[in-house]
């Protein structure tokens, strides 16, 4: 964390117990996002009850670059929190999924970004069951019609649009799987 850990009590006494549990916690969370900024944490009792104990609200606040992640565990009508520390324990579960969903979607957005190999098929041979693409970068990868999936090979055209996956063949490079683009669309 590039800011130190924030432990706020409010309504009840310091105490270095749980201060040392909520930054036991607070470590962890670096396991499931390493971009964490800072972390803060606020521990409160809400009610004064003579026959059922305190009541405990925890909120964790993690800031990211790109937001601030909140997680609450205070008690309800049916579920009180008289344990403090297991008050602290499922709000910080609460923020470990935040921050596992928040990992997970940048993830999405870095490979979203990866163009498939895409390009045109230039050149047809029906009679060796073969053709060539042309990549956007202007080189020639030769495929088979075996290669071919999800079309039919004699329907072909030269200047169809394909998706397809490269690897090293005994002509240089070739397709492996060759699949037919739509308008908008991989056709299948």
């Amino acid at each position: 964390m590039q800011i130190p850990l924030q432990i706020t009590f409010r309504n009840l006494k310091r105490s270095e117990a749980v201060g040392a549990k909520v930054r036991e916690y607070a470590e962890n969370l670096e396991k499931y996002c390493d971009r964490i900024m800072g972390c803060r944490v606020m521990v409160e009792t809400t009610h004064q009850h003579h026959e059922h104990g305190n009541h405990y609200h925890v909120r964790v606040d993690v800031t990211v670059p790109d937001r601030e992640l909140v997680a609450s565990r205070e008690p309800d009508e049916h579920h009180a929190y008289t344990d403090v520390y297991v008050a602290i324990r499922d709000a910080f579960d609460t923020m470990r999924g935040q921050l596992e969903d928040y990992t997970r979607r940048q993830r999405r957005q870095v490979k979203a970004h990866e163009v498939p190999p895409h390009g045109r098929i230039t050149e047809l041979l029906p009679d060796e069951e073969s053709g060539r693409i042309e990549t956007l970068d202007g080189r020639l990868v030769y495929f088979h019609r075996n290669s071919v999936i999800n079309a039919d090979f004699d329907k072909l055209q030269v200047g169809d649009e394909v998706r397809f996956v490269e690897e090293a063949g005994e002509r240089g490079p070739q397709a492996s799987t060759v699949q037919l683009v739509g308008k908008h669309h991989i056709v299948g």
